[in-house]
């Protein structure tokens, strides 16, 4: 009983590719949002740039990209099973 005690204690939930992994697809999602944010539109004065192509497109794209990541970060099972 003791000894599987021991192997449970070691066994980690995530190999240290997954935090790698996790840690990557952060950095994307942080990254997008980054890029989203801006001035924004006032009563006063409408600004154009919230049409621009890196808040429309691109910043959300980044973004999916780094939540279809953390899935796949969470669901990858490397050769070490």
């Amino acid at each position: 009983m003791n000894a599987r005690n021991n192997k449970d204690a070691k066994h980690q939930l995530f190999a240290r590719k997954n935090y790698v992994m996790l840690l990557i697809s952060c950095i994307l999602i942080v990254l997008g949002l980054f890029l989203m944010s801006g001035k924004g539109s006032t009563f006063t004065h409408f600004e154009t740039d919230i049409f621009s192509f890196r808040r429309t497109v691109s910043a959300p794209i980044i973004t999916l990209a780094g939540y279809v990541s953390v899935i796949i970060a969470i669901l990858y099972r490397g050769g070490e099973q």
